[in-house]
């Protein structure tokens, strides 16, 4: 049996013991966890050493390892996401309606664990715990197998989890590895039907696009994120300003990060050469269309297929544009239904952009850094779904469970 096969297997035996615990054993068990994770942290921090070093040596990015990289700090706000999680509701066993039909029937429909979650991820050790977190508080089993980058990170921090779930109430094999770092591991995963009740993919569009379209198990989507952030004509200088560079600077190689500016004529003869300057400081490499040229000649450039790309680093798209209708146009034709923001003090353009643009989270004078499952509130993340069926946006616990009707009667027959 291949390594897929048999711990999906174990996970779906330990997912029939998940069913059964109670609320309090499974905080119990998340507490447990993140108090491993910082008792563990050097282990964890030298397992990491040797996917920085062995990623260094093979030509990563610099914005890449910046994801792979675990500090002490970073541990430190992942145990703490751990013992948010904990304190936050229990999704499971809500009762979301109850009625009584005319022929005396009582129908009760509940919330329930979806079962045994694959999750395929990349280069994010972090997702590892958050994963892990979700997945146990809301009774589902888990099955992970993330991106070869971090194979010794995950390896280590699994390892870690594992040890502190056996002492708990919780089965520590509802919480699986695939150390399998071949295509072919991936491939097997998204075919498991029986086992797997669901996969989850967090990524590049290349691993999203390859599991949407191979996969038999059913797929919860979560999209690549061209993001843009719309400066129109009203918009105030400064906070157009400082909402813009913290979606592209403060930290680039998330998805919910700003890939296209987008800015009002007037807004762009009066304020773009000084915004750029800020851009230029931060390292920042332009590229713009030819009316960003003629304010901006330094920059590069603009191709149809840079609006269509996910840099991730720091490199941003400038278009200038004439409407606020020309704006939702471009984000309607680039944009992947991720996170998009308009800067305006024009309500009635506000309306009409939160209205009209198709994206899982739309902000008014906010940076589009917020669309994470901390800043909204629901602890760790599995993921930000850019699809419109089951879950959509930052997929905290309640999206991780499925419903079941309970009925009760006393003797009915269909007639």
């Amino acid at each position: 049996m291949s390594e897929v096969r048999e711990k999906a297997a174990l996970a779906k035996q330990a997912a029939a013991v998940m069913n059964r615990l109670t609320t309090n054993e499974k905080n119990k068990a998340l507490q447990v966890m993140a108090d491993h994770l910082i008792v563990q942290q050097d282990s964890i921090i030298a397992a990491n050493h040797l996917d920085i070093e062995r990623g260094r040596a093979n030509g990563t990015s610099e914005s890449l390892l910046d994801r792979l990289t675990l500090t002490q700090n970073r541990i430190t706000a992942i145990a703490e996401g751990l013992r948010q999680v904990a304190d936050l509701p229990d999704p499971v066993g809500r009762m979301l309606e109850s009625f009584e039909r005319p022929n005396g029937l009582r129908v009760e429909k509940i919330s329930v664990p979806l079962g045994v979650i694959g999750m395929i991820y990349e280069a994010r050790p972090n997702v590892t715990v958050d994963a892990a977190a979700l997945c146990l508080k809301t009774g589902n089993a888990v099955v992970l197998r993330g991106g070869s980058a971090a194979l010794d990170s995950n390896r280590r921090i699994v390892e870690v989890l594992r040890e502190a779930l056996a002492g708990t109430s919780l089965p520590p094999d509802a919480l699986q590895l695939i150390e399998d770092p071949s295509r072919s591991s991936v491939d097997e995963m998204l075919k498991l039907n029986g086992l797997l009740d669901v996969v989850i993919p967090r990524g590049g569009a290349s691993l999203i696009r390859n599991v949407v379209e191979n996969a038999t198990v059913p797929v919860i989507e979560t999209g690549a994120g061209i993001c843009h952030t719309y400066l129109d004509e009203s918009a105030q200088p400064a906070m157009a300003a400082d909402i813009a560079f913290n979606a592209k600077v403060q930290r680039p190689s998330v998805c919910n990060s700003m890939e296209t500016l987008l800015v009002h004529e007037a807004w762009a003869e009066r304020h773009l050469s000084e915004l750029a300057n800020r851009f230029i400081s931060a390292n920042v490499e332009l590229r713009g269309c030819n009316r960003t040229l003629s304010l901006l000649p330094s920059a590069k450039l603009v191709t149809e297929a840079d609006y269509a790309t996910e840099y991730n680093d720091y490199i941003m798209n400038i278009r200038i544009v004439a409407s606020v209708d020309e704006a939702i146009q471009h984000i309607s034709k680039f944009g992947t239904m991720h996170s998009e923001c308009i800067v305006t003090e024009n309500e009635e353009h506000a309306a009409a952009f939160l209205q009209q643009v198709d994206a899982a989270a739309v902000y008014h004078n906010a940076s589009t850094r917020f669309t994470d499952g901390f800043e909204f509130g629901y602890g760790a993340e599995i993921g930000i779904s850019t699809q419109k069926l089951h879950a959509r946006g930052p997929m905290g616990l309640p999206a991780l469970t499925s419903t079941k009707f309970r009925v009760y009667g006393n003797g009915q027959i269909r007639g």
